[in-house]
């Protein structure tokens, strides 16, 4: 398992409510549901480069 980098992200109130919500409906805590959003957004914007354990379990 990859090493997880901590930081400290600030969000509109607003913004949080939609990701709590939307975490829940995906059965996913909002950290999660966020990491889930960037790499999808860095894969579609054709930025996430895949190593060699990821193209095996692909």
């Amino acid at each position: 398992m990859s090493k997880k980098k901590r930081f400290l992200l600030r969000l509109d109130q607003r913004l949080y409510d939609v990701l709590e919500k939307w975490s829940a409906d995906e059965l996913r805590s909002v950290n999660a549901q966020i990491e889930y959003l960037l790499t999808e957004a860095t894969r579609k914007a054709g930025r996430w480069k895949q190593d060699k354990s990821e193209e095996k379990n692909e």
